[in-house]
């Protein structure tokens, strides 16, 4: 269970983490970079970051960029921190994927709703031939 303390700093770092890729994405061209959540560890020293970039295709290019920078991105998160944190954290990217299951249940979802639909048309054919053959 994550203190209070723990919380208000993952806020704190997932709220500058947002601008400072805000401003970084703007020179990807069509990538989206959003920070959808920020764990910090007990003693605060580490902050495990979950990254959801859109479009699905720029992932693997994009989160290689944002780990060889890793270093650039916590000097910049000091910069604006520093003043509010004695230890700024060092920072692990990870992929969210959360997204992509989402859209993947929903896809399987409007298929098998695809599939009803024409099982039910199927059926409604077969009965209206049968009340004719009457």
């Amino acid at each position: 269970m994550e203190s209070t303390r723990q919380n208000k700093i993952a806020r704190l770092v997932q709220k500058e983490l947002s601008e400072i890729f805000l401003k970084i994405t703007q020179t990807f061209h069509g990538t989206l970079v959003s920070v959808t959540s920020v764990k910090v560890s007990s003693d605060l020293s580490i902050a495990r970051v979950r990254l959801s970039i859109f479009p699905v295709a720029k992932t693997e290019e994009t989160m290689a960029l944002i780990k060889n920078s890793a270093k650039g991105i916590r000097f910049e998160l000091g910069k604006r921190v520093g003043s509010q944190l004695r230890i700024i954290p060092e920072l692990t990217f990870f992929t969210d994927d959360s997204i992509d299951y989402i859209e993947n249940i929903d896809r399987l979802l409007n298929e098998d709703k695809k599939r009803i639909s024409d099982q039910e048309e199927k059926i409604g054919k077969k009965e209206n031939e049968e009340g004719k053959q009457d």
